[in-house]
């Protein structure tokens, strides 16, 4: 089982009314979680560790896991409300407004941290939730945990207006994209991390001379793959994008789902990994992505749709 660690939350889209009206509607988001239910609908095995709210909005989000075949029976459920985050389309891009203050799972905290069942075998980290207290000192820990016997991947989809104390949030990214075995990063995220220079020398510098991966995403561009001795780039197929929401979260997915196929969910494996294994890994998460992108809001598609 991948356990998909990190927030959970209603993304509130904007819609029209039947009377023309502007509006938001209510779907269940979060980049972490959509993660998990892409990880779910691609086949493989998805658990998820969250604080998930018993509220309606809860409860909306807990049914959507179980309908993607996600295990969520290590998510603790507590009555504080669930986070909403309202967006706004600007050139199909999203920009977001986040309601976080004492919800469920912004209060998670180390107390809450699981056993792991032994059907574990990968953790996947990231989102909003590493950048606020307590839940981020959570999944640090969590990750830390279980970082020497487990694969982990980290996604930290840096949200710069999100980040309140910019100089901690880079300490704690830094000592997890150290733990991480597989860290994903849009191209954005990389220089904003990493600043200015050639983006593969920069992803080389961060995973230093471990056996680590980096999949960096260029929007229409396509991907890459990198390690200390490969790069590997695929193109995006080309649709006709409606929004980018969930796409670099399909993207992780996709990764997933097509690594753990090829049994290379194992440090030794990983160590190990080839270029055709790093393209076929690739071109399933541009694929899962590419779909995404092409329908309203984050709504993976299932493996039957690739």
């Amino acid at each position: 089982m991948i356990l998909c660690s990190g927030e959970a939350l209603i993304d509130m889209l904007p819609r029209k009314t039947v009377e023309g009206e502007s509006g938001f509607a209510p779907y269940p988001g979060g980049s972490v979680f959509n993660t998990a239910i892409a990880l779910g609908r691609l086949g493989a095995p998805t658990g998820f560790f969250s604080g998930l709210s018993d509220d309606l909005f809860g409860k909306k989000l807990l049914d959507a896991l179980d309908e993607s075949n996600v295990d969520s029976t290590m998510s603790v459920i507590s009555s504080r409300p669930t986070t909403l985050a309202f967006v706004q389309l600007n050139d199909g891009q999203a920009e977001y407004t986040f309601y976080d203050e004492n919800t469920a799972g912004r209060l998670l905290n180390e107390a809450d941290i699981p056993a792991l069942a032994d059907s574990v075998t990968a953790l996947f980290f990231g989102g909003i939730s590493l950048a606020v207290l307590p839940c981020a000192a959570a999944y640090e820990a969590l990750m830390t945990r279980e970082a020497p016997a487990h694969v982990t991947m980290l996604d930290p989809n840096i949200r710069p207006g999100f980040i309140a104390d910019e100089a901690t949030f880079r300490a704690r990214i830094g000592r997890m994209i150290a733990l991480a075995d597989i860290v994903k990063l849009s191209d954005e995220d990389l220089h904003w991390l990493s600043g200015g220079g050639d983006p593969v020398h920069l992803a080389r510098d961060l995973i230093g001379g471990r056996n680590g991966i980096v999949f960096l995403t260029e929007g229409a561009k396509g991907a890459r793959a990198i390690t200390r001795t490969l790069e590997v780039c695929v193109p995006a197929p080309k649709v006709s994008a409606v929004d980018t929401v969930g796409a670099g979260d399909t993207f992780n997915a996709g990764v997933l789902a097509a690594l753990h196929s090829a049994g290379a969910l194992e440090k030794s494996a990983l160590a190990a990994l080839d270029e055709i294994v790093l393209r076929d890994a690739l071109t399933m998460g541009v694929n899962a992505a590419a779909v995404t992108v092409a329908r309203a809001g984050a709504n993976p598609p299932w493996k039957h749709e690739l």
